[in-house]
């Protein structure tokens, strides 16, 4: 598969789920609202993609780029308290294609701070997508700099999670 040809159609289901969001009621950014704010709105999602027959053939996933500290963070006497971006505990949710449904995978000590149970790297979470959705995450490039380049890495350090497979 060519990988323009595929992101052209990603494009086109990204757009697709944006409008059915729309649909939901839920607002944009650039209307002063967030498309993302509302779990009713994301079981929704998968609710409608369920009776439609879609869910066992397509994946959904919800995450951010980081997890964040369990603790209130202060930095040079600042006033402003917050959490602190952490990446090395982090909380997604995956539906439908190919995922056990109702799993809750891996966990924290008590503190929420270190790993404590089925650790998952970013690049076993990109490899159990790209095998979910039907590519070889250990032969799938993309050319960067001139060179093939892996989103696994250029060893074999993204596993497939199987603990999650349906």
């Amino acid at each position: 598969m060519v990988v323009g040809e595929a992101f052209g159609d990603f494009q086109l289901r990204a757009q697709c789920g944006e409008l059915f969001l729309k649909a939901l009621g839920a607002r944009d950014a650039e209307d002063g609202g967030d498309v993302f704010a509302g779990e009713k709105i994301y079981a929704a999602l998968v609710q409608d993609l369920k009776q439609r027959g879609l869910l066992d053939s397509t994946l959904v996933v919800w995450g951010g780029e980081f997890g964040r500290t369990p603790m209130n963070e202060a930095r040079d006497g600042s006033k402003f308290l917050g959490r602190d971006h952490h990446p090395h505990a982090f909380s997604i949710w995956m539906a439908g294609g190919g995922v056990k449904p109702g799993l809750v995978f891996g966990a924290t000590d008590d503190f929420g701070y270190h790993i404590a149970q089925d650790k998952v790297t970013v690049r076993d979470l990109q490899a159990t997508i790209m095998h979910l959705m039907g590519f070889d995450p250990y032969r799938f490039t993309y050319r960067y700099q001139g060179l093939n380049q892996r989103l696994i890495g250029p060893t074999n350090e993204g596993q497939i999670v199987k603990g999650i497979l349906a």
